[in-house]
C-alpha cells in the first residue's frame, strides 16, 4: 500500500501524559522523545527531530514520530518547534472530511492525492503533505475527478492559483495550512506546478491523437518512475 518502501514516510501519532507538556517547550519535547528513541533504535544512526515530529530513517524507509497531547475541546496539541507554537489538529476529523470528499469523487480522490504527493516527492517535497492534501482537495470541490489524466491536469492547473493563497483547515483546527510558506518557495511552487500543467496538457493530447508512447512519456517527465513505463 505505500510501495516503493524505500521512498515512503510513515507516520506514527504517540498522545503523551499532560505533565510532559508546558506552554514553550516544543523544542525541548522533540529532543526528549529522540533521546527516548535513540535508546531504543541504538543502531540506527539517523534520528532527529524535524519540526513537528522526530524522523527515524531506516536503511530502507523512514518512519516520523508525531508527539501530540489531548486537546480541551476535542483533538490534539502537536508541537511546531520552528515556530515555537502548538498546532491544534485532529487526524480522525481530517480521516473523516477526505473519506466523505473520496466518496463525492466516487473513490477517485485518495489515489489522485497520492499521484500528486509522487509529484511532490520527485521535486524534493516542494509542499508540506497536509498543505498539499488540502489544496488538492480544495480544487475539486464543487467539480467531479472524469479520469486520472484530467483530473492531474485540472489539479496542477487551479493550484497555481492557490498556492499563495491563505488556506484553512477544513477541520477549521488552523487558519492557514500554508504559513510555513515564505516567497522563495511559494514560487518554485508555482513554477513547478506550471511545468506539470504544460506537460499535463501535452500528454492528454498525445493520447487523443493516439499516440500513447508519446503521452506515457510525457506523464513519466511529471510522475518520474511512479508512472509505469510503456510496453
Amino acid at each position: 500500500m505505500i510501495a516503493p518502501l524505500t521512498t515512503a514516510d510513515i507516520d506514527v501519532f504517540i498522545v503523551l501524559d499532560p505533565k510532559y507538556h508546558a506552554p514553550q517547550n516544543q523544542h525541548a519535547l522533540l529532543t526528549s522523545v529522540m533521546k527516548t528513541l535513540k535508546r531504543r533504535y541504538s543502531k540506527t544512526p539517523k534520528i532527529k527531530p524535524d519540526g513537528q515530529a522526530v524522523t527515524i530513517t531506516f536503511t530502507d524507509f523512514k518512519v516520523d514520530v508525531v508527539p501530540g497531547f489531548y486537546r480541551t475541546g476535542g483533538g490534539f496539541l502537536i508541537p511546531d518547534a520552528n515556530l515555537n507554537r502548538w498546532i491544534s489538529t485532529d487526524p480522525k476529523k481530517h480521516v473523516e472530511l477526505w473519506t466523505a470528499s473520496n466518496k463525492v469523487h466516487n473513490g477517485s480522490l485518495v489515489p489522485l492525492i497520492k499521484m500528486v504527493k509522487c509529484w511532490n516527492r520527485e521535486r524534493g517535497d516542494l509542499f508540506r503533505s497536509f498543505h498539499l492534501e488540502v489544496l488538492v482537495r480544495h480544487v475539486l470541490e464543487n467539480v467531479t475527478i472524469a479520469d486520472y489524466p484530467s483530473g492531474a491536469r485540472w489539479v496542477f492547473d487551479k493550484m497555481r492559483d492557490k498556492v499563495w493563497v491563505k488556506m484553512a483547515d477544513p477541520a477549521s483546527y488552523s487558519e492557514d495550512v500554508a504559513s510555513y510558506l515564505g516567497k522563495s518557495e511559494a514560487d518554485r511552487m508555482i513554477s513547478a506546478l506550471d511545468q506539470a500543467y504544460r506537460k499535463a496538457l501535452t500528454a492528454e493530447n498525445y493520447a487523443k491523437q493516439g499516440y500513447a508512447k508519446l503521452a506515457i512519456e510525457e506523464w513519466r517527465s511529471v510522475f518520474a518512475d511512479y508512472f509505469p513505463a510503456y510496453g
